[in-house]
């Protein structure tokens, strides 16, 4: 059994499409074993996106990030992480497949709705940041 990480980014919960977000991990059978609304400091975002620090968007998608409430998820299932990822579509909106969360709803390359892990060690580390051991509701 595989966990990742998803967030809602503030313009997927400004526009009102965390509904939407969820309805689509349901509908693909990914199970959400964990989920809260927060809204990251500058600071906090920082932290979270620290390996992104030296590259030239590091400064916008922190703030960005941080500029309202996100919605977080611990999803869980067989290769969930790959699964999530089919979901959400290529970070660019304008490369995404049609029928992916960011293809539907992206307006902007950082402003794309979603962030997902890309792989078992970053969704390890991004559900530490979010989640502790008792905020997890595993069927496993």
């Amino acid at each position: 059994m595989e966990r990742t990480l998803s967030i809602v980014k503030p313009d997927g919960v400004e526009r009102g499409l965390a509904g939407e977000v969820i309805k689509r991990f349901e509908q693909a059978k990914i199970r959400i074993v964990a989920m809260k609304m927060v809204r990251l400091s500058l600071d906090q975002a920082r932290k979270f996106y620290a390996v992104h620090r030296e590259r030239p968007f590091f400064d916008s998608l922190t703030r960005f990030m941080s500029s309202g409430p996100v919605v977080v998820m611990v999803l869980e299932g067989e290769n969930v992480i790959h699964k999530n990822r089919e979901l959400m579509g290529a970070t660019n909106y304008k490369d995404a497949l049609p029928g992916t969360i960011r293809h539907d709803f992206a307006r902007d390359i950082e402003k794309n709705i979603v962030h997902g892990s890309d792989g078992p060690d970053t969704a390890a580390a991004e559900i530490a940041f979010f989640f502790n051991v008792l905020e997890i509701c595993s069927e496993a």
